[in-house]
């Protein structure tokens, strides 16, 4: 069987026109949960469509509440998981500009998850260049040491012109879940050391976030965990170690999922938390926990995942996760 590098590439508008450099950005992820749509004709699984919306009611409702959360938060750069396609984000994008004026773009390569067959996207206000999928080489395979992912997307962004030109290189996952799991979310975080390794050591801005799937607390993660593989923890070389800014929420907001997990993180390398003398670079400055826009009268309890559509609506919490958004400053 013969295995080959795949990288689709795919240019924005943005390529041609360069994006004003702003006071600042906000880096955002959410896992919005089972964001499909009431139309299982797309569907192949027998999971996709009997977690599919039951109601165009339903299904309007789960729009409305997510825009609504998306609207109140107004991210610059959101990365999306469990999204069913470019369909469902474009309707989400749409109800983002009708309801809430907020112009998005959107990001998105369809990866090959054929069980549950989630995605990912990213949804932007500005800056995007360019946006790509991976896979592993030949030689990657064969040395059994990796692990693909079907679910992720590569975005570089890039803001002002010339010698004042800021970039970023932003990774979004969503890697395999369970707690049994854990060996193949290590191959997962070595395949992503691969392909980041030198950006990541480099004065390039690198954003590393999404939903982990890790079982690691974030102040007791170890070193040759998924995160602690992820974070660059496995090698003496601290140049091209991501930093989890998790850390810097209070203890009482570091869950981002109903069970308690710590679950959606956002990793940066060191570059975005030094400040260039002779020039505006991007700085991290804070981070936030949304938990509070998705509950909605407490916790759904196993409600949640056994009747979710049968919660009633003023009491139906929008996803079994939480955003977390970090905002990087332009100085």
């Amino acid at each position: 069987m013969k295995y080959v590098l795949i990288c689709c590439l795919m240019l924005s508008a943005s390529t041609v026109y360069a994006t004003e450099k702003p006071k600042s950005i906000s880096i955002a992820t959410w896992n919005v949960e089972w964001f499909f749509d009431t139309y299982t004709g797309d569907n192949r699984s027998d999971l996709s469509k009997k977690l599919s919306a039951p109601s165009e009611k339903d299904w309007a409702w789960k729009v409305d509440n997510v825009a609504r959360v998306i609207a109140e938060m107004n991210p610059t750069i959101l990365a999306l998981q469990e999204i069913e396609n470019r369909q469902v984000v474009r309707q989400l994008t749409k109800r983002l500009k009708d309801q809430y004026r907020l112009s998005y773009r959107i990001a998105y390569i369809e990866g090959w998850d054929n069980f549950t067959e989630q995605d990912v996207a990213v949804i932007y206000q500005s800056g995007l260049v360019e946006h790509s999928f991976r896979e592993q080489t030949r030689d990657m395979f064969a040395s059994n040491k990796y692990y693909n992912l079907n679910k992720h997307l590569f975005a570089r962004f890039e803001w002002g012109e010339g010698e004042d030109k800021e970039s970023l290189l932003l990774l979004t996952v969503h890697l395999r879940a369970k707690a049994d799991k854990a060996d193949l979310r290590i191959k997962q975080c070595k395949l992503i050391r691969q392909w980041i390794n030198q950006k990541a050591a480099s004065d390039t801005n690198v954003v590393v976030l999404g939903d982990f799937n890790s079982e690691e607390l974030t102040d007791n993660i170890n070193q040759g965990s998924d995160l602690g593989v992820l974070s660059g923890w496995e090698t003496n070389d601290k140049s091209d170690d991501l930093l989890d800014l998790n850390t810097y929420l209070p203890a009482s907001a570091r869950d981002t999922h109903i069970s308690g997990k710590h679950f959606d993180r956002i990793l940066v390398n060191q570059t975005l938390f030094e400040d260039e003398k002779n020039s505006a670079d991007l700085s991290f400055s804070k981070i936030a926990s949304f938990k509070n826009l998705v509950l909605q009268g407490g916790k759904d309890g196993e409600a949640h995942f056994k009747n979710f559509y049968q919660v009633p609506e003023n009491e139906r919490d929008i996803s079994d996760h939480y955003p977390v958004m970090a905002q990087f400053l332009f100085k």
